[in-house]
């Protein structure tokens, strides 16, 4: 079975909601999946990044920018860069923010920007949600591409919108798809 680590950073819980959904839809489509929360990490978690097929980075979006917890973990990674160790390997990422638009966009190309800086090859969203597709009513509700965008709920008992939740279970679907498919 394909192995996805998933390093994320949740300041109240949000982020790490959107990662365990991500998690099950990835082992619901035969994939090992295994969180790895970056604020405490261990020699083990960097051995599953190492092993891992693919990384799918969380991070809430903290003032149009991705949490300092999840930059810390980022710049702890420059010894590996510098040799490459995860060129190749598929990546993706996930955020979540108060507002719709909550510059989530601006946390996610962040993503994308250091996936690229280490040689990775990115999955983006593919889910059209209404009003383009009226069946998908709550889905990709953020119409956001590039990863997948969330709305942190004020009910702190749901966290996370069902729209929303399903659209982490259905991009841990095509995570999965994708990382059966090109891994070796």
């Amino acid at each position: 079975m394909p192995n996805v680590a998933i390093p994320y950073c949740s300041g109240r819980g949000h982020t790490r909601r959107l990662a365990q959904e991500i998690a099950t839809a990835l082992g619901d489509h035969g994939c090992n999946a295994r969180l790895i929360d970056v604020e405490k990490m261990g020699s083990t978690d960097w051995q599953a990044l190492e092993a891992a097929d693919a990384i799918v980075m969380g991070t809430p979006t903290y003032l149009g920018s991705a949490a300092a917890g999840f930059k810390t973990f980022m710049d702890a990674t420059g010894d590996l860069w510098a040799v490459q160790a995860w060129a190749d390997k598929l990546a993706a990422g996930f955020t979540v923010a108060i507002f719709p638009g909550g510059d989530k966009l601006v946390t996610l190309q962040q993503l994308l920007t250091f996936a690229m800086q280490h040689g990775m090859v990115w999955i983006g969203q593919d889910q059209i949600g209404a009003p383009v597709d009226p069946v998908n009513e709550g889905i990709n509700a953020s119409g956001i591409w590039l990863g997948l965008g969330a709305v942190s709920d004020r009910d702190k008992a749901q966290m996370i919108p069902p729209g929303d939740l399903e659209t982490a279970r259905r991009f841990g679907a095509r995570i999965a798809r994708a990382v059966r498919r090109w891994s070796v």
